[in-house]
């Protein structure tokens, strides 16, 4: 089987982030981390590619940078990557992002492309079952299980009341939730073996993709500073001021 991991570069969470005063957007270091939603797509895909004697290439697209949290993604096993980075392609909002991402995919061949939720420097949750619609094939959204059922892919598909149980062949998109693995950590001889496996750079010109859509962040503003709250001493009557409360937020 050949799957394809969608993966992302963010900016460490760790490190204060800073804006470019002209255009309000956030201004991306060389050395990004990998997205760590990202972990549980890779252990799935890892693990599907040891069932069925197959391999994972990862996708992302962004500033390559120093290439840090692509090599930590190599480090965990996967075989390739694939970077789509390209000037032209900042600003690009979901649409333009599954699209590039799509016809990447595309390109590479693929029986099963794996992607998280959500990046967490974006958090649309939308652009896996976008990446479907473009590639025309069966989208498997929010899977906190994931088995080989035959040739076919089983899914426990999360619902706020439970779950979904969804069965499809492939090729196929699938999406998949934090905590659906346990994703594997880098072994010192995973971390070597990542300096010398293939990263292929290209830009959406090779693709044959352009920016269709974009979006511009007009202003930015702080968020309000955290009111404190109210202190009321029981003096015996405490339990009034509760249902007092309660009662200004229509919660009885």
């Amino acid at each position: 089987m050949r799957i394809v991991v969608c993966v992302k570069q963010i900016p460490d969470p760790a490190t204060p982030g800073k804006l470019d005063s002209e255009t309000n957007r956030l201004i991306r270091p060389a050395e990004q981390i990998l997205d760590d939603t990202d972990r549980y797509g890779i252990e799935v895909g890892l693990n599907l590619a040891e069932q069925t004697d197959g391999t994972v290439c990862l996708l992302s697209m962004g500033p390559s940078g120093t290439m840090q949290g692509i090599r930590q993604a190599l480090a965990m096993g996967a075989d390739q990557a694939v970077m789509v980075d390209d000037p032209s392609l900042e600003d690009s909002d979901a649409l333009t992002t599954a699209r590039v991402l799509a016809a990447a995919a595309r390109r590479q061949g693929f029986d099963l492309v794996v992607t998280g939720v959500e990046s967490t420097d974006g958090y649309s949750g939308v652009v896996p079952q976008m990446i479907a619609e473009f590639l025309e094939v069966p989208a498997l959204t929010f899977a906190r299980r994931v088995e080989m059922d035959g040739a076919d892919l089983r899914i426990e598909r999360q619902t706020a009341s439970g779950f979904d149980d969804v069965r499809s062949g492939t090729p196929a998109v699938l999406s998949v939730t934090a905590g659906a693995v346990e994703p594997r950590y880098p072994t010192f001889r995973g971390i070597m073996a990542a300096k010398n496996k293939p990263i292929e750079t290209m830009t959406a010109a090779d693709l044959g993709v352009a920016q269709t859509s974009g979006q511009r962040v007009v202003s930015v503003e702080p968020a309000p500073e955290r009111q404190g709250g109210e202190v009321v001493e029981d003096d015996g009557t405490g339990h009034l001021r509760i249902v007092e409360f309660l009662e200004s937020a229509k919660v009885i």
